[in-house]
Order: C-alpha cells, then sequence, then structure tokens
C-alpha cells in the first residue's frame, strides 16, 4: 500500500493504471427523484461494486466542477447525508455535482495493509482518489476541479485523502473530526471507532508502534496542505438548538444525543482546536468554526455544510 508520507514525498497524484489493467467503470445507474442517481461502479481494488448516489448539477448539459460528501462512521447506513439533510435542496440551483459514495463502514477510507475479517478489502482512498473521479468526471460532465468534506470519521479522512492525492482536491472541509491519529489519544480514538464495526485497526496500520500510523497523520502532514483551501468546525457539546425532541423529532434519538454526542462532540472540540493551533504555526489559512455549543449530530453537520460552501466555491470556480 501506498502509504500518506511516501505520496506526500514522492509527489505521487494520480498514477495512470498499467496497460491491461482493469479500469473502474459504472455497472447499472438508475435515475431517482430530484435529478439524483444512483450509480453503481465497480472498483477493482476493492472488486466490488460501490453505490454512488449523484446530485446533478443545476445545467446537468453544462461543465460542473465535483464536490464529495463522505457520510461517517456507519457508511451511510446509520443516517447519510441523503435523508439526514437538507442536501438536495440546497444543491438543487447550484453549477456543481455532488457525489456520495456509499459504504466504508469503520474504515476511514483508507487503503489497509491487510484484509479484515470483518470489514473486508478496505482500498478506499485508491477508490476515492484514482478510480472514483476519472468515471465521474467522464460520465456526469466533470471539469476536473473537485473538494471534498465529510464529518466525524470522514472528517479525518478527507485530510488523509487529500494528502495522499497532492492536487485532487481543491478544498477540504472537515466537521467534527479528530486529525490526529498517532499520539496515544488519536490511535484510541481510531481504534474505537473501527472496533465499533466490529474491525480491527492492526489491519489497517498495523500494531501501535508501526510507523504507518505516523505516516497517515496529518497533523504530522499539515506543511503538506499548504495552497488547499481548509475548512474544520466543531461544537463544544453543550446542547445547542438541534438538541431538543422538538427539533430532532424523536425522543430516543434526542436522549442519544444529549448522553453520547455530547461527550464526542466535547472530544472533536479539543481535537479542532489543535489542529487550528498546528496550522496557524505553519502559517496555512484555514477557516475555523468553532461554535460554542452542539452536539455530534446531522443538524449541526447540514449546518456546517452551508457555511463551508463559499469556500468549495470559491476554490472550484479558481
Amino acid at each position: 500500500m501506498v502509504v500518506v508520507v511516501l505520496a506526500v514525498l514522492a509527489g505521487v497524484g494520480m498514477a495512470s493504471p498499467a496497460v491491461g489493467a482493469e479500469q473502474a467503470r459504472i455497472e447499472d445507474q438508475r435515475t431517482e427523484a430530484d435529478h439524483t442517481i444512483d450509480v453503481g461502479v465497480y472498483s477493482p481494488a476493492m472488486d466490488t461494486v460501490t453505490r454512488v448516489r449523484v446530485l446533478r448539477a443545476a445545467d446537468p448539459d453544462a461543465p460542473a466542477p465535483t464536490l464529495y460528501l463522505l457520510n461517517g462512521v456507519g457508511g451511510g447506513s446509520d443516517g447519510n447525508w441523503l435523508d439526514r439533510t437538507d442536501v438536495v435542496e440546497f444543491f438543487k440551483d447550484k453549477q456543481v455535482n455532488v457525489v456520495i459514495p456509499f459504504g466504508g463502514a469503520g474504515s476511514y477510507f483508507a487503503d489497509w495493509r491487510a484484509d479484515d475479517p470483518v470489514l473486508g478489502k478496505p482500498r478506499w482512498t485508491t477508490f476515492l482518489t484514482k478510480e472514483l473521479p476519472p468515471v465521474i468526471d467522464a460520465a456526469f460532465g466533470g471539469t476536473g476541479a473537485n473538494a471534498i468534506a465529510g464529518l466525524s470519521m470522514a472528517g479525518t479522512s478527507v485530510f488523509q485523502l487529500a494528502l495522499a492525492a497532492p492536487g485532487l482536491y481543491r478544498a477540504i472541509g472537515s466537521y467534527s473530526g479528530c486529525v490526529r491519529t498517532s499520539d496515544a489519544r488519536g490511535q484510541a480514538i481510531v481504534r474505537t471507532v473501527v472496533g465499533s464495526r466490529l474491525g480491527n485497526a492492526a489491519n489497517m496500520w498495523g500494531p501501535p508502534t508501526d510507523p504507518e500510523w505516523s505516516a497517515n497523520d496529518p497533523y504530522l502532514h499539515a506543511e503538506a496542505l499548504r495552497g488547499t483551501d481548509v475548512y474544520i468546525s466543531s461544537g463544544t457539546g453543550v446542547p445547542g438548538p438541534f438538541d431538543t425532541i422538538a427539533t430532532e423529532g424523536d425522543p430516543v434519538q434526542s436522549t442519544f444525543q444529549l448522553l453520547f454526542g455530547a461527550t464526542l462532540e466535547a472530544v472533536t472540540n479539543l481535537c479542532t482546536q489543535q489542529l487550528r493551533d498546528r496550522l496557524q504555526s505553519l502559517g496555512i489559512p484555514a477557516t475555523v468554526d468553532l461554535r460554542p455549543d452542539g452536539t455530534h449530530s446531522w443538524g449541526y453537520w447540514e449546518q456546517d455544510l452551508h457555511k463551508s460552501w463559499p469556500v468549495f466555491e470559491a476554490a472550484l470556480a479558481r
């Protein structure tokens, strides 16, 4: 597996496939409501068909940049951008293709060093940086300009993906993520996230002393983000406007947010402050939104997407 540090040091980007190598391809697609297309994309790296939802640009006959939106730890199975936010309505008048991959639960969207008995053959970095973008651009009139955003687990992954494929994304957005992964606290968070889906993080980056943990830590390699527009956000865990039964509509979900989402967001708040300080020390510009309240939940991530869109829009228009 090509680890992040090698990609950064060697300048590895969108490498051309070997002659005769099997290509990623669209296996099937079906138009749904609101100009949303359900697409099955075959990944040679993972040897499987991955479901992707594409929200077409306002004018589907004109070229458009692409915004990739990654779901959280469940890979979309336990709540996703489509069923928990207004993403379809928000983007319907915008000239951008929005691509939402499904799957990758507990994987950090990484290329794992070994197959996992439960999570299978995660090669998500290869899929998202090398296989999927050319397919999307060819099928949906992409301009080659890309941005990517993700929440929670994926709030870490967007940085790792940007480092693995320099120049692929003009902007990245991280909502409630913990980007530092190789120190003791970061490793504990990663193992907990992967373990929540019954995976073994040792199959991803090896035992705790393995140098691959540091190689895949965006905090340590933040210098390589220079030139990429960065948006990071987090709440504090203090209950806010989206943490009531009236706004959530489900007393069970509301209780879960208050019991667990508050603690999770307090942790990501510390992570976000740490990343802010790291970027400032390197003189790397970033838009940072440290909200005074809010738990680890979809109402705030929808708000984060709205706030970060101007950053993505400007970058995609360059």
